[in-house]
């Protein structure tokens, strides 16, 4: 008589029935998005014109934005759209994504994801908006006043949608040092004490780092530098409040 194999079955089934469950927690993630881009689409154009007053706002007499290929009136607000679907709908995605993966965590894991997961999603938001409300008129301001005479600007509207969508998610993840100070601390790889005496080479790589990827111009370098430098700090400030000291071997 052969032996049962009830464990291959019920691993079978454990996995089958975490897919089903994968499956679902997409889904509604999936049609969350879509919900909140149908409502969006008839304000599509509104959209933009809130996207573009930035730029807009800044430019000469007479100058505007322009369209260079035939779909993009039409298809770049409605990109623009899914988009601030996909922003609105973040959280309902990322509580989706913590349904799923939360029963195979321990309770310290828990303890220490939870607050991780909601500081991460507050500051990418901080970040774009950081970046709309104070960088991106600095930048245009500058790139305005520095257009050769004879030289007319006129941005192509894809374009300009490309650039602001490439600023704020570059923003948003700068404005992430404190959950990476934090995650290097909590996983043992950088110690706490190895963090604080590194403070300096932080510092010179935030400013790098803005100089690498805001438009060419100091203010904009200074406005993205000095709030990480005292995100990392923030950070620390976590590390201490979150992080439990690991043990000191004998």
């Amino acid at each position: 008589m052969a032996p049962p194999e009830q464990p291959e079955d019920d691993l079978e089934q454990g996995l089958f029935s975490h897919l089903i469950e994968l499956r679902s927690r997409l889904l509604k993630a999936v049609v969350t998005v879509l919900a909140v881009l149908l409502a969006l689409m008839p304000f599509a154009n509104r959209l933009y014109a809130a996207l573009a007053a930035p730029l807009v706002s800044r430019l000469p007499e007479g100058a505007h934005l322009i369209a260079t290929e035939v779909a993009s009136p039409f298809v770049t607000p409605l990109k623009l759209a899914f988009y601030a679907a996909l922003f609105i709908s973040m959280p309902v995605v990322l509580y989706q994504l913590w349904a799923f993966v939360s029963p195979g965590l321990y309770r310290h894991e828990k303890r220490l994801a939870r607050p991780l997961l909601g500081a991460a999603l507050v500051l990418f938001y901080l970040g774009c908006a950081f970046a709309y409300f104070l960088v991106l008129p600095a930048a245009f301001r500058f790139l305005t006043a520095v257009t050769p005479q004879g030289v007319e600007m006129m941005t192509d509207i894809t374009h300009y949608l490309d650039f602001v969508m490439l600023m704020f998610f570059a923003f948003g993840l700068c404005f992430e040092v404190p959950v990476a100070v934090v995650i290097l601390a909590a996983t043992g790889i950088v110690e706490e004490a190895k963090l604080r005496a590194s403070r300096r080479y932080a510092f010179v790589g935030a400013f790098a780092i803005s100089a690498f990827i805001t438009p060419p111009d100091i203010t904009s370098m200074v406005m993205l530098a000095i709030p990480m430098c005292v995100l990392y700090e923030l950070g620390l400030f976590a590390v201490r409040w979150l992080v439990k000291p690991r043990p000191v071997a004998s």
